[in-house]
């Protein structure tokens, strides 16, 4: 059987795609340690996981724009001057449920205390926008998700930089929208407020 070169395109789109997550889609690795092949040495992995790069040596973040699970629209670009925390979820993904409480509870936190934050979500694999709705009833979500069924956004991120390769994944940009800190494992309040705090505190 022969495909077209559009069925072409977007069978490559499609193994592309699943080999950038087939390592560590929906699971809760990366242990620590120091630097490792994705973000070319330029940064240091904590033993919780949380991979940091010095100020001076930040990559800009991609653009990050489209739909999102409730029908707006969002382009992160528009973010630049506040701390983004990107996480990249699914509703089918039991370690996204597991965090997903603790980025309401930081999320409102930071809100409350008129931080300059914002959160934005990734939802990625849902086959439809009600599943990704529901999650974020359920677990009381109050900030928006751009909807990547495909996961096309994900791989806006450069090579060479801290990108999302798991899901689910954390990236927090810095005020300039640089990437400064990433997790591949689910986390918990205190590790967020570790990735965003110092970030605050830059002048």
């Amino acid at each position: 059987m022969s495909l077209s070169p559009s069925g072409r395109a977007t069978l490559l789109t499609a193994v592309t795609l699943a080999s950038a997550l087939t390592l560590t889609a929906c699971g809760d690795s990366d242990g620590g340690g120091k630097s490792s092949g994705s973000a070319g040495g330029n940064y240091v992995t904590g033993p919780g996981g949380i991979s940091t790069v010095a100020r001076g040596e930040r990559d800009e973040a991609p653009k990050l724009d489209g739909e999102t699970v409730d029908g707006k629209t969002l382009d992160t670009t528009a973010l630049k001057g506040k701390v983004v925390v990107l996480n990249v979820w699914g509703s089918w993904c039991p370690p996204c449920r597991a965090e997903a409480p603790y980025f309401a509870q930081v999320s409102k936190e930071l809100a409350d205390a008129g931080k300059d934050v914002a959160f934005v979500g990734l939802n990625t694999r849902d086959n439809s926008k009600q599943n990704a709705a529901s999650f974020e009833d359920n677990f009381q979500i109050t900030y928006p998700s751009l909807y990547d069924p495909d996961g096309k956004l994900m791989l806006r991120f450069p090579k060479g930089t801290l990108n999302a390769q798991s899901i689910p994944s954390t990236i927090v940009l810095d005020k300039e929208g640089r990437i400064a800190a990433r997790t591949l494992a689910a986390v918990n309040a205190e590790q967020l407020h570790k990735m965003i705090d110092p970030l605050l505190a830059e002048q």
